[in-house]
């Protein structure tokens, strides 16, 4: 179940692309299916059956290129309340340079029809 959804930048590229993030309940948790809508120049995004919806205010470019394409492109990132806390005992020697390796992150990216 989703705690909490919040729009966190709006910018267009060859659509509109929308960065979100996602506070869920569990980790074990699944059940994220998100529609978005257009009411005047506000996009709502909420989850299917929930009532947890973030809204974002559209420019006149962003709503040119939303009513064109009337499609989104929607990156989320998710976390999971209470599961990622303050490190207290950080590793000695960090790895820097070219074979570093990357913790793995929850993210998500999927194209959106846009409901008017």
């Amino acid at each position: 179940m989703v705690k909490s959804i919040e729009i966190t930048r709006v910018t267009i590229r060859e659509r509109l692309v929308v960065d979100a993030e996602v506070c869920m309940l569990d980790p074990q948790d699944f059940d994220f299916s998100p529609r978005a809508s257009l009411d005047g120049s506000t996009l709502r995004i909420v989850n299917e059956g929930g009532e947890d919806a973030s809204t974002f205010d559209l420019d006149s470019d962003q709503m040119t290129t939303a009513e064109r394409d009337r499609m989104l492109e929607l990156r989320v990132k998710f976390s999971v309340q209470g599961m990622h806390g303050v490190l207290t005992h950080k590793t000695p020697m960090p790895m820097d340079g070219p074979n570093a390796k990357k913790l793995a992150e929850p993210r998500w990216k999927t194209l959106l029809p846009l409901s008017m």
